[in-house]
């Protein structure tokens, strides 16, 4: 199952929370680091996916289309 973006953030924070403590040796903080940029891409990810639905809007004959802002 894959992790919701929620669950990626919270992992994500308490890694960098952990890692600024500077109680961690650096073995772990290598593998924390890696783990933790797996997570940044995950979110991104989800974001791009999130934006990409929020840019597009129903028309009336049920498709997907760009929305534009008009000024």
């Amino acid at each position: 199952m894959e992790k919701s973006f929620e669950d990626a953030l919270k992992e994500l924070e308490a890694i960098v929370k952990e890692l600024e403590s500077g109680n961690v040796e650096l073995d772990s903080a290598i593998e924390k680091y890696t783990e933790a940029m797996k997570l940044v891409k995950h979110c991104n990810d989800k974001l791009n996916t999130a934006t990409e639905k929020v840019n597009k809007i129903l028309t009336e004959n049920k498709e997907l289309v760009d929305f534009e802002v008009s000024e």
